[in-house]
């Protein structure tokens, strides 16, 4: 079996993710190859396809999410996430098992919580009209006094597919938005047979060579290991000798090949979506990137690897990207962060005054 080595495997987790080069493809199939991008917050999926795409303008996702041609909504792993519609609807029933298990995190807060009831109750309200995860809790609460109202809350976020109503602000949603029938705005029904073996061969096409544990992490979905074996797929060895799965003919480029600087933005999936993380984050620097609260910072890429956090902020109208990096930044890295983050940062805050890049520590 052939050995690949860490390098590697890194060099084809970048090819997969669009991170060795910008391409100048539409946004819709950006995002199509990523098997979505994890979207807690509205701006991120837009900072991760700037870093992909050559020329990315923020309207052109703005446009495709006005036409449901992608759609935010809780997906893989009980999140939200920015996906195609059709992935959407491709994978929603796939993914059921995990977001019904969720409700296991309620514990003691679910006493007297009967989903089908709940879920019946929030489809007939939501039905009515988009409403926010306030609006539908408060509702809930007055039907099943009984019952937590985060419980309510939660049992209609994990059991109904919904997807984010979007608004005409800035990244597309607000922080308080409402949520819409899936269905509804999409305008087609759910696939209603599981479709797990093409999401694995989907997942390896974004993440891979991989692992059956990679793909139960990032998908949520457990025993994948039967899946890997029904399917067709290329053996490796990584240097620790452990098996890594891969689908035939899938970019695994040369070692040697160059990884430019990447800026990531927060909750990428490139740094979520395998049990270990070793291909892209050195264990060393995962307590400064993945925080106590379940929050993953924002971060650069030198040479394929995770080597620094950033924020940027504008006040007074002076915008300015700070850099902190984990260790010594070569001359030449340096000069190839400030000319990467001079973009981003324009891109972040086109109407500043002034634009700043400062490094910390």
């Amino acid at each position: 079996m052939v050995v690949m080595s860490a390098k590697a495997v890194n060099r084809a987790t970048l090819a997969r993710q669009v991170l060795l080069g910008k391409e100048a493809v539409p946004a819709v199939d950006v995002v199509g190859r990523l098997v979505g991008m994890q979207g807690q917050e509205a701006k991120h999926p837009y900072v991760g396809l700037w870093s992909r795409i050559d020329g990315f303008a923020e309207s052109e996702l703005d446009e495709a999410v006005r036409k449901h041609d992608v759609v935010r909504g809780t997906l893989f792993r009980g999140t939200l996430h920015l996906v195609t519609a059709a992935d959407y609807l491709r994978f929603r029933v796939t993914v059921a098992p995990v977001l019904e298990a969720g409700l296991k995190v309620l514990g003691e807060r679910g006493a007297g919580l009967e989903p089908e009831k709940v879920v019946a109750a929030a489809k007939k309200l939501l039905a009515k009209e988009p409403l926010t995860f306030t609006e539908v809790r408060d509702a809930l609460q007055q039907q099943f006094p009984e019952v937590n109202e985060r419980a309510l809350g939660f049992c209609t976020r994990m059991l109904v597919p919904l997807v984010v109503y979007p608004t005409d602000v800035r990244w597309s949603w607000t922080a308080n938005s409402r949520f819409t029938p899936a269905e509804e705005w999409i305008g087609k029904k759910l696939h209603q047979r599981s479709a797990t073996k093409e999401l694995v061969t989907r997942y390896l096409q974004a993440f891979g060579p991989a692992t059956p544990a990679d793909f139960q992490t990032w998908s949520g979905l457990q025993k994948a290991k039967p899946l890997f074996d029904e399917l067709e797929l290329e053996t490796f060895t990584d240097e620790a000798g452990k098996t890594l799965y891969d689908v035939p003919d899938a970019p695994r480029p040369d070692a040697d090949t160059p990884a430019p600087v990447r800026f990531l933005p927060e909750f990428d999936n490139v740094l979520l979506s395998h049990a270990k993380r070793e291909r892209i984050i050195a264990d060393e620097h995962k307590s400064a990137v993945f925080t106590k609260n379940l929050r993953v910072k924002a971060t650069y890429t030198v040479d394929g690897l995770v080597a620094g956090l950033w924020t940027a902020e504008k006040k007074r109208g002076v915008a300015t990207l700070t850099l902190t990096p984990f260790g010594k930044t070569l001359k030449n890295t340096q000069t190839e962060l400030e000319r990467e983050g001079d973009g981003l940062l324009r891109f972040l805050e086109p109407d500043a005054k002034s634009h700043e890049l400062v490094t910390s520590g």
